[in-house]
């Protein structure tokens, strides 16, 4: 793998990529100082990405402020494409939803944060309402803990000792040594279950999802009201529905 200091890093492509990142992550336009002070990266170097993307259709200006078109969902897109599973877990998922009454999601692990690539939102809105492309710490959510749990333990330990372990509520779990053990947990029953600490309101539980040589791909979870179940209620509803899931998942990745 290439690194910023090898002959092979294309250093220019990777400021570019770093404009459309950034732009990604702003509601609205953005001038050329925002942008650049962002990325941090020289105006001049940002005028000449952002004229580029602008030939490209990527990026659209009134002259004073720049922002993505919807071409820029087609980056995003190939990376979903790619997935020998994607197609069939939406189908999947959208019966997991209808069966359970819940809202339910598919998400993914890179480096500290879960990606959900599916989500679907049941009748009863939580406060939080991630779209696919959202990110979310992993040490703080049903899915994240499972998609750890599938690690190497050589990763695991290299997770645990870069990440920076936020405190979001007054139930985030934030020692290192018990958030192991909590991921450990995870990996023995099969199954993840946090309450309360991402958010106040919301609790949940996860499974992975695995390929045919039985690595964790990615998580599968069902996102619940807080309060209203526990982590016995929740596994006696929907531990089961999530595990079919899961295995319709793995049996279409062939």
């Amino acid at each position: 793998m290439a690194t910023p200091e090898s002959e092979a890093f294309v250093r220019t492509f990777a400021r570019g990529l770093k404009v459309i990142e950034v732009m990604g992550q702003a509601t609205g336009g953005q001038t050329l100082t925002e942008i650049a002070e962002a990325a941090r990266l020289p105006r001049t170097a940002v005028r000449r990405f952002l004229m580029t993307l602008a030939e490209l259709d990527f990026v659209r200006t009134d002259d004073k402020r720049y922002w993505l078109t919807p071409k820029v969902l087609r980056l995003g897109m190939s990376y979903l494409y790619t997935l020998p599973y994607w197609r069939h877990a939406q189908l999947t998922l959208e019966g997991l939803c209808a069966s359970v009454g819940q809202s339910c999601a598919i998400s993914v692990l890179d480096g500290d944060d879960i990606v959900y690539i599916a989500r679907l939102h049941a009748s009863r809105i939580l406060a939080m309402s991630p779209a696919p492309g959202s990110r979310l710490p992993a040490h703080a959510v049903s899915m994240g803990r499972i998609l750890l749990a599938g690690l190497r333990p050589d990763e695991l330990a290299a997770y645990l000792a870069g990440v920076r372990i936020r405190r979001l509520t007054s139930s985030t779990i934030t020692d290192p040594d018990e958030l192991a053990a909590r991921i450990r947990q995870a990996d023995v029953q099969g199954y993840a279950w946090v309450d309360r600490e991402l958010d106040d309101s919301i609790c949940g539980i996860a499974t992975p999802i695995r390929n045919a040589a039985g690595v964790t791909v990615a998580a599968i979870n069902v996102s619940l009201p807080s309060g209203l179940f526990t982590e016995a209620t929740a596994c006696e509803q929907f531990l089961l529905p999530l595990r079919q899931a899961a295995s319709q998942i793995r049996s279409a990745m062939g």
